[in-house]
């Protein structure tokens, strides 16, 4: 035994320096020091990051979660003192944190998806046949001149490319991209407002279920 622990008395030596150093940059941490609180997101961040991107499947929440869990570690810098092991119990407070966020995400695509099947049942079944047609119309009024022309000729002439660009005298990449563009356009306006169009309808819906009860 003391033969094992001899061998490995460089190894337990180095651990123990780093402890004690690790220590002392918690307690300045803990004092208020910044430059402290830089070194130790420093030394621990990337491999954090590594351990939540594991948990979670998405760089995108790892950072985040690592700022806000550094943040938090900050705003209650006065524990520092007594946390004997720093890696495990950022590892604990992170995985916590992490888990929370994929639940919290989950409800609120949940209800995302509830409020979106909500808003489609309404316009199936409220919504006048025509107001799609009426809101295509005003979308490609919309349009500027040349675009409004390359979409009518294209939609509702059925010509081609190279046909369209021979009558406006413009380049077969140009009617792409006018085409492009409007087209994009055109199902953002419509989109838009029959969204204002559903909220309007629910407003009054609610309205007059709280009036009635």
């Amino acid at each position: 035994m003391l033969d094992i622990a001899y061998d490995h008395e460089p190894e337990l030596l180095s651990k123990a320096k780093k402890l004690h150093h690790e220590n002392e940059l918690l307690l300045k941490v803990a004092a208020g020091d910044e430059h402290a609180f830089r070194l130790l997101f420093t030394a621990y961040h990337q491999q954090l990051g590594t351990h939540i991107y594991r948990i979670t499947n998405s760089a995108e929440l790892a950072e985040e979660v690592v700022q806000d869990v550094f943040l938090k570690i900050w705003m209650t810098r006065e524990t520092l003192g007594n946390i004997e092991d720093f890696k495990a119990y950022l590892f604990v407070i992170s995985k916590n944190y992490a888990l929370n966020c994929l639940k919290k995400l989950a409800k609120e695509r949940i209800q995302i998806k509830k409020l979106e099947q909500s808003s489609i049942n309404l316009l199936n079944v409220e919504q006048d046949p025509g107001m799609y047609y009426n809101l295509l119309d005003e979308a490609i009024d919309h349009l500027p001149p040349q675009q409004q022309k390359v979409y009518l000729l294209s939609r509702h002439n059925r010509l081609k490319y190279a046909e369209i660009a021979d009558q406006l005298k413009l380049s077969r990449e140009t009617v792409k991209k006018y085409l492009q563009i409007a087209t994009t356009s055109i199902t953002d306006y419509v989109r838009t407002h029959l969204e204002v169009f559903t909220a309007i309808l629910i407003t009054i819906k609610t309205f007059l279920f709280f009036f009635k009860s």
